[in-house]
């Protein structure tokens, strides 16, 4: 999976907003906040930001 240094810098989950990182063991941008903890999708290396899509970590 490849996603700029820059787009990382400014996705943010939509659910709380939280900063989103990398999960390097898949392809998948994971929130950082404990409270929301969901983790979304990247297909053809495009993060699919929809809360629908989105897994309870």
């Amino acid at each position: 999976m490849k996603i700029d240094d820059w787009l990382l810098d400014i996705l943010a989950c939509p659910a709380c907003k939280s900063p989103l990182r990398v999960e390097a063991d898949a392809d998948e941008l994971a929130c950082t906040s404990a409270e929301c903890g969901l983790v979304y999708p990247v297909r053809d290396d495009i993060p699919v930001l929809l809360v629908d899509e989105a897994r309870k970590a």
